[in-house]
């Protein structure tokens, strides 16, 4: 047979069957299995780039000036550090504190709220979201679906070169799910290649008497939710679960974070009302307010003296992942 006959359309066909070929997350053995189902969506290096593409592309908002990289910055462990809320197009200003998007694979709640279940459709929120991307999802596959580049793009993907809704929503998981934070020096401890220090030995032990049982390790963060006692703020009068569900149980419930990349993804809390990490500690010791939700573990304020918080801190810094927020294969291609 003579392949050559076949020209372009052959080419395609190679580089569509390639493209779909499965990869796997890769992750240390220390960390549980992820919450994901990769057998509904498997990830598939095509997906991925496509997604890549589609997070750095402000071609998603409604005026294309905001793309999913405005608020979620590869080089600050995806988050939007220094910004309190986070920042749409044509000035608006969103309701919460962008949070670090790593280590998605192990949550199945995703929103301060945890008002969307499933990782596939959580791009919703911000493209549809008035403040944000403004946004009609219907729109955003119109505009896909007018570009030869995407086209090609999809047809690699999906072996069909049309943009849908539901395409567009899996690769945008696909990149997401692969953002994997796993090289901090408490990782290289974990895995025999270093040790901490005796101040970081201190600091862990505090870690782990007042702080774990919310912020488990090796996520550090059992991604429940949780009323840490934070004054209502009165501008943005955010309740948390209860706004969506008005269960009396859900007042003041927020997602829990990760302590994981703590440098890198200022200011805290949902509404980033708190610059610094010392700020945060003073809270947990003289900021908490008492309410039928708060946490069991925050009944009695949480103090710690001079040296215990400078070894606190310490362990801390071991969970900023540099080896994330310099891994070219998460930034946009020529930066």
């Amino acid at each position: 047979m003579n392949l050559k006959s076949f020209g372009i359309p052959l080419l395609f066909v190679m580089m569509a069957f390639y493209s779909l070929q499965e990869v796997s997350l890769v992750y240390p053995s220390y960390f549980p299995k992820p919450l994901y189902d990769f057998k509904k969506n498997p990830l598939k290096d095509s997906k991925i780039q496509l997604g890549k593409k589609l997070f750095y592309d402000p071609i998603l908002s409604r005026d294309n000036t905001v793309s999913c990289s405005s608020c979620h910055n590869a080089h600050e462990a995806f988050s939007h550090a220094g910004n309190s809320l986070s920042k749409g197009i044509e000035e608006g200003i969103g309701e919460r504190n962008a949070p670090a998007i790593f280590n998605l694979a192990w949550q199945n709640t995703f929103m301060w709220d945890g008002s969307v279940t499933n990782i596939d459709v959580q791009a919703l929120a911000p493209i549809n979201h008035p403040k944000e991307m403004g946004e009609d999802i219907n729109n955003a596959v119109r505009k896909l679906n007018r570009s030869k580049e995407y086209k090609a793009l999809f047809y690699q993907s999906f072996g069909d070169s049309a943009a849908t809704a539901e395409r567009l929503m899996k690769a945008l998981s696909q990149f997401q799910l692969t953002i994997v934070s796993t090289g901090s020096r408490y990782d290289k401890v974990r895995q025999g290649k270093a040790q901490f220090t005796e101040t970081e030995i201190r600091g862990y032990q505090l870690y782990v008497q007042n702080c774990s049982s919310c912020h488990t390790e090796p996520l550090f963060s059992n991604y429940g939710f949780a009323n840490n006692g934070l004054p209502i703020n009165s501008e943005l009068k955010d309740y948390g679960k209860w706004n969506k569900t008005m269960e009396p149980e859900d007042k003041l419930m927020f997602k829990i974070p990760s302590l994981r990349n703590l440098s890198y993804t200022y200011p805290y809390m949902h509404d980033g009302r708190f610059r610094t990490l010392n700020e945060v500690l003073e809270h947990y010791e003289k900021g908490i307010e008492k309410s039928a939700t708060l946490a069991k573990e925050l009944q009695k304020p949480i103090v710690f003296n001079a040296k215990e918080k400078e070894d606190l801190l310490a362990f801390l810094s071991t969970l900023n992942d540099s080896v994330l927020v310099s891994n070219i294969e998460y930034q946009k291609a020529g930066k």
